[in-house]
């Protein structure tokens, strides 16, 4: 028993979702990882926890909240209806939105260890040498982050093609629109598909055990280059 086509339509919704939000997350987790590595501000902390929140909260919970928002008569939902496009809500503009924000901590957090672990050493040299903020972020501290940036890469990635509470929460399941592999896993389980369910939950399965081993052996490299 093969794969159908709206098997496929799901896998590439998922890998299209993924590689988005892990765009999306590379800029916007870079400066926030870096302004939380570095900041001195009361409201570090603060912020640090609201990051941190889609670790600990059910994917359900964040979902409904959203739906809530972007939901017809949510504040964002009014807004994008006023701006004639609509509500987010079961579109994939909105599994994006969910996705970028339910991930939003396994970009972070890597990259801010990173940050935190090159010091302040090489900036202070930096600047003796008459480098300006910038140029010290792009030269040093960049480069020097590379094993945590490739970690939140990975992680980002790999942890949007498993979602499925918030997905089935903000989405729903609408074939080549917001119906990613999770969903259609669920989908064969429910209709007692266990073949077509266990091709597609044994190819994530062994996707995921490589981009964590891919991981681990790189960073153990980088490790070993700089020893």
């Amino acid at each position: 028993m093969g794969l159908t086509e709206a098997d496929w339509q799901a896998v590439w919704l998922t890998l299209r979702l993924a590689t988005l939000t892990t765009l999306i997350l590379l800029v916007l987790a870079t400066p926030l990882a870096w302004w939380l590595a570095h900041t001195r501000s009361r409201l570090r902390h603060p912020i640090a926890a609201i990051v941190a929140l889609p670790l600990v909260l059910p994917p359900t919970v964040l979902g409904f909240y959203l739906l809530l928002l972007m939901g017809p008569n949510g504040p964002v939902g009014e807004l994008t209806q006023w701006l004639g496009i609509g509500t987010l809500a079961f579109t994939f503009t909105g599994l994006v939105i969910a996705s970028v924000l339910y991930s939003l901590p396994f970009a972070v957090q890597p990259l801010q260890n990173a940050f935190e672990s090159i010091g302040q050493r090489p900036f202070e040299v930096a600047a003796t040498l008459r480098a300006g903020p910038w140029d010290r972020f792009l030269s040093i501290a960049l480069p020097l982050a590379r094993p945590g940036l490739l970690t939140a890469c990975v992680l980002t990635f790999a942890h949007t093609i498993g979602e499925f509470g918030v997905i089935l929460m903000i989405g729903g399941n609408i074939p080549g629109e917001t119906k990613v592999l999770s969903i259609a896993i669920y989908d064969h389980v429910e209709t007692l598909e266990y073949g077509r369910a266990n091709l597609l939950a044994a190819g994530m399965l062994v996707f995921s055990f490589l981009v964590l081993l891919g991981l681990h052996l790189s960073n153990r490299r980088v490790r070993l280059y700089r020893l």
